[in-house]
């Protein structure tokens, strides 16, 4: 199969007839063989029974309803868990992701070669409300992860089946799917300008709350790509540091101790000097943070995905 389409949907049931139409019109003339493949996630309007009307109609049609709303992410994790196509195109369900793009995102995959490509909605139809955090939060994921992309969150992309297969999306990790693929070893992510259309039935699941999601995520994938498979080089080096720090501490106060005593002055209290507490503070923060890094280093020695590799070639 050529091409699958997974669409995760959340209370969309006005615009999936008219989505389907659209997409079935663009493969159909271009000559793909596809599959759309929705993703109910908890919706309460009646998209499921659109879901299951469109598929009754159309063998392309599959459908996914997940028992309550888990999110964006579960949804395309569990769509991509089932996709069969040579290429994976995502998309949105509110129409505000134009079809038409399917044929040349194809292209870029199977043609030119990219592992991954995501669309840049260079021109949107949003308020400034939103634009501004997400060029914010776009320009702060180019700087962790070094690729250049403008626009992480769009919807519309195209992966190769192997990037969807490789990869797994948790928590709210979706806007951060090239940094993702990018980890597993697929490097050649391109972008192409799509068209942004204004919503045309219901209404937008925008929350600000995303963006503060968004950096914490970042911030966790960023860690977990540096640090993951060795926590004692993080948590040891921070640990030993303290250590370090409390040492010298706890040799300053000794040593003004016995110096006053060797010289005859009153020797001072050991717990009046601040060394005194800054020393007991780091030493116990160092062996906290080298334990932690310790046991960190045995948890990933036994988890399950600890040599997962991406292999391309094989003799």
């Amino acid at each position: 199969m050529d091409i699958s389409v997974v669409i995760p949907l959340y209370n969309e049931a006005e615009s999936l007839p008219e989505l389907y139409e659209w997409i079935a019109r663009v493969t159909s003339a271009n000559g793909f063989s596809y599959e759309v493949i929705f993703v109910d996630d908890g919706s309460s309007d009646g998209s499921w029974d659109i879901i299951s009307s469109l598929a009754e109609k159309h063998s392309e049609v599959k459908g996914i309803r997940f028992g309550r709303n888990y999110g964006k992410s579960p949804a395309l994790q569990y769509g991509f868990e089932k996709a069969t196509g040579d290429v994976v195109i995502t998309m949105d369900a509110d129409l505000q992701d134009s079809p038409d793009e399917i044929p040349g995102l194809y292209r870029m995959i199977v043609e030119d070669g990219f592992h991954l490509v995501s669309g840049w909605k260079k021109k949107r139809h949003d308020p400034f409300s939103k634009t501004f955090p997400t060029r914010l939060f776009n320009a702060t994921v180019r700087l962790f992860s070094g690729i250049e992309l403008h626009d992480f969150n769009c919807g519309l992309k195209a992966y190769r089946c192997q990037v969807v297969k490789n990869i797994e999306i948790y928590n709210e990790m979706h806007r951060l799917i090239p940094y993702m693929a990018k980890n597993a070893g697929f490097e050649r992510i391109g972008e192409k300008v799509v068209r942004h259309r204004a919503r045309k039935y219901g209404s937008t699941k925008f929350g600000f709350n995303r963006f503060v999601n968004g950096y914490l995520d970042l911030f966790t994938l960023w860690f977990l790509s540096k640090f993951g498979k060795k926590p004692m080089h993080f948590f040891g080096l921070a640990g030993s540091l303290m250590f370090f720090i409390g040492f010298i501490a706890v040799l300053i106060t000794g040593g003004t101790k016995l110096y006053c005593l060797w010289k005859g002055y009153p020797a001072p209290l050991v717990t009046s000097s601040p060394y005194f507490y800054i020393s007991l503070s780091c030493m116990i923060i160092g062996s906290q943070l080298f334990l932690s890094g310790f046991i960190g280093e045995l948890i990933s020695r036994s988890s399950s995905d600890r040599n997962r590799y991406l292999v391309v070639g094989e003799i």
